[in-house]
């Protein structure tokens, strides 16, 4: 063999670090520096040593390149974010927006502008960028805004991003052995559909390995069509929102020995998520379910998972009418205890014209703290659902059939 052609390109692996490695710093710069030059070079490896890197922007990742933490010490953190309203009025096609104080932006940080709806506190639009320059309190943009922002619709600037991101259409990432802290104490909330710890868009093939995110002021992980999104041994915890979103339309997601706590939601299947799998994962004491499936959300398959102490249901089933609802989906070999302390204590809550569901060879349990008093609860409207081999332990109702009557007045 030792005249056969060699063909196969190497790939560069390139490292960061704050006191040693191939290029030096502390916050996105650097990082984002490391991750273009890789990327020009074809794809490779960027293996950001231990060390706190404050990131006043998002890091944008690029295909072919694989981000390497070096473990737990390798946090990439959220710089604080103040909200400015905007003084004048900025329309849809403009690249400078005007504050009554710029003086907590530069250029190369990441910015967020808002617009609410005229009544209520609902979003209207939303528009991410960088800020390229800073010319007293006008701050120019690195695209133009592609929406309205008015004063009347309270328009406001403030430096909220995902801590990872990527341009729409960025596939084939890996991110590996890192932790991202949102800060949550000095950042606002935004939603899921817009930000999070790692938040992309259609961007598909992306894999997640000991990746923990924590304490961002929206969701851990939050992904929106998007295919084949892997995710092993990663954890969400302490987020104001979702720990894990798979987002609308996403196929094929998997979750695979993952941990989401203390979140308001564990997992939250959105709308069309289809073909999912949860496979060894743990979703407890979140505020809210620990996990929720619903519109149109088909075909999945959570197994060997443990749904515990969630605050209000350990697995919710959205009401919806039959063709929007979350059809063919299976529960097997899952431990789901002590959930629903402030709702009616419930395992797993079945609601609407929901059918064809497994949920079998489970242990739904009350450990002795008498939270859990339903195993499962199935809504009126409800259809072949397979509640059999399941094991009950120290609940008052095993499997509760509501009346319509009951399940409307809930």
């Amino acid at each position: 063999m030792e005249n056969r052609p060699r063909t196969e390109p190497g790939q560069i692996t390139l490292q960061v670090g704050q006191q040693e490695g191939d290029l030096r710093g502390d916050d996105d710069r650097v990082l984002q520096a490391a991750v273009d030059y890789v990327s020009g070079l074809g794809g490779g490896r960027v293996c950001v040593l231990d060390g706190v890197y404050t990131l006043n922007n998002s890091l944008f990742l690029k295909r072919g390149v694989c981000l390497s933490g070096s473990g737990p010490g390798t946090i990439l953190k959220k710089c604080g974010g103040v909200r400015h309203q905007l003084v004048r009025d900025a329309d849809w096609y403009e690249a400078c927006v005007e504050v009554a104080d710029a003086g907590s932006f530069r250029p190369g940080c990441g910015i967020m502008l808002r617009a609410y709806a005229e009544k209520g506190d609902g979003l209207r639009s939303v528009v991410r960028e960088t800020v390229t320059r800073v010319d007293q309190n006008v701050i120019a943009l690195s695209g133009r805004l592609g929406s309205d922002m008015w004063l009347q619709d309270r328009a406001s600037a403030t430096a909220l991003f995902p801590l990872i991101t990527a341009r729409e259409g960025t596939h084939d990432i890996q991110v590996k052995d890192i932790t991202l802290d949102g800060n949550f104490s000095e950042n606002e909330e935004i939603n899921g559909n817009y930000s999070g710890g790692v938040f992309i868009q259609r961007c598909d093939r992306w894999s997640f390995h000991r990746v923990t995110s924590r304490n961002y002021n929206g969701d851990g992980f939050s992904f929106q069509v998007c295919d084949d999104i892997h995710l092993t041994e990663c954890r969400s915890e302490d987020n104001a929102n979702l720990g894990f979103h798979p987002g609308s339309g996403s196929q094929r997601p998997v979750f695979k020995e993952c941990v989401s706590a203390r979140n308001s939601q564990g997992i939250f299947f959105c709308w069309g998520v289809s073909d999912g799998l949860v496979d060894g994962c743990v979703c407890s004491y979140n505020r809210d379910y620990g996990i929720s499936i619903g519109h149109r959300d088909t075909d999945n398959r959570i197994l060997n998972t443990e749904i515990a102490g969630n605050r209000k249901v350990g697995v919710l089933f959205r009401e919806q009418e039959a063709f929007r609802a979350g059809h063919r989906n299976v529960i097997s070999g899952c431990k789901i205890s002590d959930n629903g302390v402030d709702l009616d204590g419930v395992g797993v809550d079945v609601r609407g014209q929901t059918s064809d569901v497994e949920i079998r060879e489970n242990v739904i349990s009350d450990t002795g703290q008498g939270v859990q008093k339903i195993g499962v609860q199935l809504g009126a409207q409800t259809t072949r659902i397979e509640t059999g081999h399941n094991t009950f332990i120290g609940l008052s109702e095993d499997v509760s059939s509501l009346s319509k009557q009951k399940e409307t007045a809930s």
